[in-house]
């Protein structure tokens, strides 16, 4: 029998990071071609993807080679970035074959639609590929609580984060070995325990809203499907 989706929508966020690949900073196109195959085939299997993208792997590099870039101006300046890593994903896509739309917090007519949530709907009713750049268009907003913020907005059924690691753990997996893996964990916990899977205002939010947040590897491809088919793929953040 052929698989069915968990989640009839979802917003995918992906950090800026996930897709420098090896590299210290930029984009590679290998991860980006893995990443579009991966959201292609969860469209396929019947979900309405939606997708936020972060900018650190640009305003990183930016950051190394700037000094006393002010915080506001700083956070101005990652906003661009993620519009440059969603027409990086967007143009992957429709090479693909995929429909999309690309929807801007800061107006940007030439490149994006401003986002407009009913709009938004419609897109993903269609069938197309919903890409949310700019986080909210604030600075002081992480791209993780715009993540929080439009999947509340579009009636996600689930918030999926895309990192390199595959859950959420105690500790930093990357710097410590012995790092337990959580596999299912109460918004309240996250909070408490200080686990910095998305930050405060992202997790108060989808626990507001009642939506579950899922963490796992989007580096191992295929992953996507698992985590929208299979339990127990990565971790999950429930009431």
């Amino acid at each position: 029998m052929a698989a069915t989706t968990k989640y009839k929508r979802i917003l995918l966020k992906l950090s800026g990071e996930s897709l420098m690949g090896t590299e210290q900073f930029g984009i590679d196109p290998k991860v980006v071609n893995q990443f579009a195959d991966d959201i292609i085939a969860a469209h396929h299997l019947g979900a309405e993807v939606a997708v936020v993208v972060g900018g650190g792997n640009i305003y990183r590099g930016v950051k190394g080679s700037v000094d006393g870039v002010q915080k506001v101006q700083g956070d101005y300046m990652g906003m661009l970035a993620t519009m440059i890593n969603a027409l990086a994903l967007q143009n992957t896509l429709e090479s693909k074959g995929m429909y999309t739309r690309l929807m801007s917090a800061i107006t940007m007519t030439a490149i994006a639609e401003p986002f407009i949530r009913r709009k938004a709907i419609r897109h993903l009713e269609k069938g197309r590929i919903v890409i949310f750049g700019s986080g909210t268009g604030n600075p002081y907003f992480t791209t993780d609580t715009a993540a929080a913020l439009r999947a509340s907005e579009i009636d996600a059924e689930a918030v999926l984060k895309g990192t390199r690691v595959d859950g959420i753990y105690d500790s930093d997996p990357e710097k410590n070995p012995k790092a337990l893996r959580i596999p299912v964990i109460s918004y309240a916990d996250v909070l408490s325990r200080g686990l910095r899977i998305m930050d405060m205002t992202a997790i108060t939010m989808c626990q507001e809203n009642k939506l579950p947040i899922i963490v796992f590897n989007m580096n191992e491809r295929g992953n996507l499907m698992r985590v929208l088919t299979e339990e127990g793929v990565g971790s999950k953040v429930i009431p």
